[in-house]
């Protein structure tokens, strides 16, 4: 009977280390897992929005429903460009300060933002396209520490910053739209999208896109992380949702949204004509602008500078020759001076007395 017994608890031991080892990507007990406790408890609190933010984040929001000129673009930039670095710096966090990337990774282990699966043909933000935090760490072999949580709650993840993927690039949808209403052409961000670099056992770096997300959602987060945006001026006077609201980063026109749904490159062969299709659509949304406003009549002959400056000097040289010209002096006769009267002295008559 003992002999039975420890034979049972041999092969218990057995399979319990086997589940252990098959385990991949989670590092659990130990130092580890007490650094990774710890680390979880400072990281517990999720940072709600206050009633400001979420007012505030209601004021920006863009409502393009009731617009009556819509065009959707794809585009694709690169954070290693300066135009495009303050989204990229600093790669690892520094003095609590974090990239793009790194602060959307937090917020989706916070439970803050939901994320959405990528899709090769098409964008879906409906519920039954939801991606987990966990579904994102193993699709990408990202080492964490999984912290189970008692009283129903769902467990909490802790990776360490070294280990959070590499972001170099991102996809940018945007709308470009006119709404009549308002009489307003503006560019509205709908989401992005990080694309993250995998090492391959070969050494080759593979471009993988992570997960979508919706700018709106992550608007209110980002709206007070300053950045640097110039070497010579260090002050951090933008935040990052300036930086997507004004537009002031670059990138490749990719797709436009079209009945196809295709991108440029299965449109076009060559590089030479993707490029040139590239500018025509920039030319496009330039040009649309400039039509809706009316502008003075361009048929109007104007004047070059040389003429006008010659027709003021003519003007002004016929205006001086005009007042140095005298008016003839008329000769008035002289008339003679009235000789003055000499008032005659005339004696007064005698006074008769009344008596008789």
């Amino acid at each position: 009977m003992k002999r039975f017994f420890y034979i049972s608890a041999f092969f218990l031991a057995l399979t319990f280390s086997g589940q252990a080892q098959n385990t991949t990507g989670v590092r659990t007990g130990g130092a580890a897992g007490r650094n990774a406790q710890q680390q979880a408890d400072n990281n517990t609190g999720s940072s709600e929005l206050s009633v400001r933010a979420q007012m505030m984040n209601e004021q920006l929001t863009q409502e393009i429903g009731n617009a009556r000129w819509v065009r959707n673009i794809l585009r694709e930039i690169d954070l290693t460009k300066e135009k495009n670095a303050p989204l990229y710096y600093p790669a690892q966090e520094t003095n609590g300060m974090r990239n793009l990337f790194t602060t959307l990774f937090h917020l989706v282990n916070d439970g803050d933002i939901k994320i959405y699966k990528y899709q090769t043909d098409y964008e879906s933000f409906e519920d039954d396209n939801l991606m987990t935090f966990k579904e994102m760490l193993d699709n990408f072999d990202i080492y964490y520490d999984e912290i189970p949580a008692g009283g129903g709650r769902g467990a909490r993840y802790v990776v360490n910053s070294s280990d959070i993927p590499q972001v170099e690039r991102f996809f940018v949808k945007e709308a470009w739209y006119f709404d009549q209403n308002s009489s307003m052409y503006d560019v509205k961000t709908l989401a992005i999208c990080p694309i993250a670099n995998r090492y391959m056992n070969t050494g080759e770096v593979f471009p993988q896109p992570v997960f979508w997300v919706k700018y709106e959602d992550i608007r209110p987060h980002i709206a007070n992380n300053r950045i640097m945006t110039s070497s010579i001026n260090n002050a951090k006077i933008y935040t990052m949702d300036d930086f997507f609201r004004r537009r002031m980063y670059e990138g490749e026109i990719i797709q436009t949204e079209n009945l196809l749904n295709l991108p440029l490159t299965a449109l076009f062969e060559s590089d030479e004509e993707v490029l040139a299709e590239q500018l025509r659509i920039e030319e496009q949304l330039r040009s649309f602008n400039d039509s809706l406003w009316i502008k003075p009549d361009t048929t109007a002959v104007k004047l070059s500078k040389k003429e006008a400056r010659k027709s003021n000097a003519t003007s002004s040289s016929s205006h001086t020759s005009t007042a140095k010209e005298k008016a003839p002096k008329e000769k008035t006769p002289k008339q003679p001076a009235a000789k003055t009267e000499k008032a005659s002295t005339t004696k007064s008559a005698p006074a008769r007395s009344i008596r008789r």
